[in-house]
């Protein structure tokens, strides 16, 4: 019995050391108060420069660097043939040990194709709106993906990852004017992240800024081709009444991992 209880004590204090470590992990990223958020359009883990190949290391990387609290992904596959039948956003999250959220967009090679969100912190009330594309119904169908997200503070706030359609400029005008609809809405502050396929002089960039505050609001740097880059198309933003300021913003000059350079922006409530 002596030498259970001293066995017990040992597994005892492994275990507090363990969750030590684990708070530390999650309280380490940013300071209190403040929110390390990432856009990035992960071109199915598809380095650009290795046609047909998958490197889902090397975008876990790239978020990892960053010290990501809240990521917005856009072009994850979830079990198609291309990708060799995985999970990217399961896969991600295990790699970096976050929570995660999958919104399908459309099936595509025995899987599904959409967007998804990792978060460090805990998720709830997961939803997946279709964007409206009535201007050209023959797009590719887009999707809005939200979840409440539970901050070490106490604070709940809303967190989204959108991709809009490409081909058709009205239909991204629909989309946002749609996003801001739902935007309206929310009583919590809400935090949108997401390839625009727009440039911040563009209708539909214009009408986001109705709503949102973007965390680069002039001389934004561009995001894509990752070789030369010259659009800026990629955004953060939140909410007017979010409460929230920008600390920093940038543009990630990482050009291997995908075709789109990441965008990170630290945020804090005012």
């Amino acid at each position: 019995m002596k030498h259970f209880a001293l066995l017990y004590t040992f597994i005892l204090a492994g275990c507090l050391m363990l969750a030590g470590c684990a708070a530390k992990t999650a309280t380490s990223q940013a300071p209190a108060g403040e929110l390390r958020v990432m856009s990035y359009n992960i071109h199915h883990a598809n380095p650009p420069s290795r046609p047909g190949e998958i490197d889902l290391e090397a975008i876990a990387r790239v978020i990892r660097d960053q010290k990501a609290d809240l990521v917005a992904l856009q072009e994850v596959d979830v079990n198609t043939g291309r990708s060799g039948t995985v999970n990217q956003a399961s896969a991600l999250a295990e790699l970096l040990g976050m929570n995660f959220y999958f919104a399908r967009a459309i099936d595509f090679d025995g899987g599904k194709y959409g967007v998804a969100i990792l978060s460090r912190y805990p998720l709830s009330g997961m939803e997946t709106m279709s964007l409206p594309e009535t201007a050209a119904p023959q797009s590719e169908d887009r999707v809005l993906a939200t979840a409440t997200v539970a901050l070490p503070d106490g604070r709940m706030i809303r967190f989204g990852s959108m991709h809009l359609d490409v081909s058709n400029a009205a239909n991204r005008l629909q989309q946002v004017q749609a996003i801001n609809q739902v935007a309206a809405q929310e009583k919590r502050p809400f935090i949108l992240a997401g390839d625009f396929n727009d440039m911040p002089e563009s209708a539909a960039i214009q009408e986001l800024d109705k709503l949102f505050t973007r965390t680069c609001g002039s001389n934004c740097a561009p995001t894509i081709p990752v070789d030369a880059p010259t659009r800026t198309i990629d955004f953060i933003a939140f909410t007017h009444a979010s409460g929230l300021e920008v600390v920093s913003q940038q543009v990630v000059p990482e050009r291997y991992a995908s075709d789109h350079l990441p965008v990170v922006a630290t945020l804090q409530f005012k």
